[in-house]
């Protein structure tokens, strides 16, 4: 529903079709709802096994959003 503006969004479901849009030479965060989520857990291991430098983002959108961040949403997200 929302991603950290300038980020490419890919739901984990279609992650592994679409992994070629993502940079080889940086590093990739990837995010969830919050703390407890496991899909950027699971998004992380994906990337990994495909040779991507990648960490997972501790937070959620939520948290980044409180913090002050800002996010895309709607039709762009």
């Amino acid at each position: 529903q929302a991603h950290v503006d300038e980020a490419t969004s890919i739901p984990l479901d279609e992650l592994e079709d679409r992994i070629d849009e993502l940079p080889h030479e940086k590093l990739v965060v990837a995010t969830c709802r919050g703390p407890y989520c496991v899909f950027a857990a699971d998004a992380v291991r994906m990337l990994r096994a495909h040779g991507r430098q990648a960490v997972r983002f501790e937070d959620g959108v939520a948290e980044w959003r409180v913090d002050g961040g800002h996010l895309t949403t709607g039709a762009n997200a």
